[in-house]
């Protein structure tokens, strides 16, 4: 779905005005001058609500599946507390977290991915290709195992994604007004991270590089309630922050001088816009790991199917749930007896994904 804020004149305090093109537009304030507007269309809501009932659908299926499946007739006297000590179990403390991790992690990453894309206009401006990630994990290596004990993993690998955007900012010699320069150092960023990486896992012990490279991975096993809370706090207070940005966003990706001339500041919405992606990825990092390519497919599906011409956050952060639920569900039950991380699901998935990105950049480079 997508929310584009605007100043525009308006008849009714609250009712909302039919434009052209099945829009709508639902303002605030005294007729004529509201002091909030924002603009719905119709085919980015119908694709939103679409990606939220396939989400919620996975989810019923990841609670009742499985050997501590909760049966679908039982499961609403079980969230009323009316469940057996084993059901109650299950579904509170062991699969309610996973899941609301993942839905929330995955909102977080698809906000981020688009608001990359968007500020770099290019479909591989994600935090993974940015170097967010392999910051991140780097990041994590060094609390884990390098530096054990200083400070908590999670709060390594946030350290490590802002080391990561700073350096972008530093090596492009433009800060975050060079959009193509930005995923090419962060490019490089990257490999240098994941060369961290691979050393620091060399001199560790087997146990502690095991459970550090489930880690970087990506990984919703033994999610609890201090986990939702943190990453729900997180989206409750950047995604609103976010949407205010959508129209900067929206029209700077037409051009620094078309944006300048309409009174936007270029510049400061642009970082603004990078701070709130950095800090959404980093909390969802820290709950989840550096899943890898949800919020570099996300942006992209959801873009395609509402055919916006801005950043699409809504419909961004649905997708982005739904294909984390998605991922997670696969990641635990498509193989009797093993469960995998779910970044190596998302990993093997978007890196598919990715090589088609790269075909189709090319081919329009050689026309």
């Amino acid at each position: 779905m997508s929310a584009t804020t605007t100043a525009g004149p308006t008849t009714a305090d609250t009712a909302p005005t039919v434009l052209p093109g099945g829009q709508r537009l639902v303002s605030l304030g005294a007729p004529g001058r509201p002091w909030f507007a924002v603009v719905v269309r119709a085919r980015p809501v119908v694709v939103g609500l679409t990606f939220l009932a396939l989400a919620a659908l996975a989810a019923l299926v990841t609670l009742t599946v499985g050997e501590l499946g909760i049966p679908l007739a039982d499961l609403p006297g079980v969230l009323a507390g009316e469940g057996s000590r084993a059901q109650e179990w299950a579904l509170f403390t062991s699969r309610l977290p996973r899941l609301g991790v993942a839905v929330l992690a995955g909102a977080a990453f698809g906000v981020a991915g688009a608001i990359f894309q968007s500020v770099t206009r290019n479909p591989l401006g994600s935090p993974d290709v940015i170097g967010l990630g392999g910051g991140a994990a780097a990041g994590a290596a060094a609390a884990a195992l390098v530096w054990p004990g200083f400070v908590p993993t999670p709060v390594g690998a946030l350290i490590g994604a802002f080391v990561a955007i700073a350096a972008v900012y530093l090596g492009t010699g433009r800060g975050f007004g060079a959009p193509h320069r930005m995923v090419v150092v962060g490019i490089a960023i990257g490999a240098m991270a994941l060369a961290f990486v691979q050393l620091a896992l060399v001199r560790a012990t087997r146990e502690s590089a095991q459970e550090v490279a489930v880690w970087i991975t990506g990984s919703l096993a033994a999610r609890a309630t201090e986990h939702v809370q943190v990453i729900a706090l997180a989206v409750l207070v950047l995604l609103p922050l976010a949407l205010v940005l959508t129209r900067p966003m929206q029209l700077a990706e037409m051009g620094d001088d078309l944006a300048t001339g309409v009174g936007v500041p270029v510049g400061l919405s642009r970082t603004a816009a990078v701070v709130v992606a950095v800090l959404l990825t980093g909390a969802a990092v820290s709950v989840a790991g550096p899943i890898a390519f949800v919020a570099l497919t996300a942006p992209q599906i959801a873009r395609r199917l509402t055919l916006s011409s801005g950043p699409g956050l809504l419909a961004a952060a649905c997708c982005g749930a739904f294909l984390l639920v998605l991922a997670d569900l696969v990641a635990q039950y498509a193989m009797p007896g093993t469960i995998f991380p779910v970044g190596v699901v998302t990993a093997g998935v978007g890196g598919i994904y990715l090589a088609f990105l790269l075909v189709r950049e090319w081919k329009q480079v050689a026309v």
